[in-house]
């Protein structure tokens, strides 16, 4: 029988902003001026489906960020957190250099470009080809104090 999974201590999910899922509305005109010239009815039928299916698309692909008594989960990866070591939050200037001159191209990345803070997570396995994971987050801070927790938890 499997055991239930452990209660999370942070639980987040990347959803996209509302910066990102306005512009999508700019798909209706462009679809109506491809389409209209043919036929209306397919031309309005065609803007709604695409906007809903990109706007579907972008929600059901937001990742979710979690960390519980035992692992750090981002995204479809899972990071046991004996395995993890001391995590930083960035913000700003900061979290851009993180994403950008600072990034080590080993790096494990869950990166959404409308979040701009970011968390990194050194990876302590040697074996492991990724020194550390970055991941996108609205509360960076949240997130390094929920690994802290659940590692000393872990460690009693």
């Amino acid at each position: 029988m499997q055991q239930p999974a452990p209660e999370p201590l942070y639980r987040e999910r990347l959803w996209p902003s509302l910066a990102v899922v306005l512009p999508t509305v700019l798909v209706i005109p462009a679809s109506l001026l491809v389409f209209l010239p043919i036929n209306i009815a397919v031309g309005w039928i065609t803007a709604v489906v695409f906007f809903v299916g990109i706007n579907t698309l972008l929600i059901a692909t937001a990742p979710v960020i979690m960390v519980d008594r035992t692992h750090l989960t981002a995204g479809r990866a899972r990071l046991p957190l004996e395995l993890a070591g001391t995590p930083t939050g960035f913000t700003g200037v900061d979290a851009t250099a993180q994403r950008g001159p600072q990034l080590d191209a080993r790096a494990w990345l869950v990166i959404r470009g409308w979040i701009g803070p970011v968390v990194k997570v050194p990876v302590t396995d040697e074996s492991d080809p990724a020194p550390y994971w970055l991941i996108s987050t609205r509360r960076p801070a949240a997130v390094a104090d929920a690994i802290a927790t659940a590692k000393t938890a872990g460690s009693r």
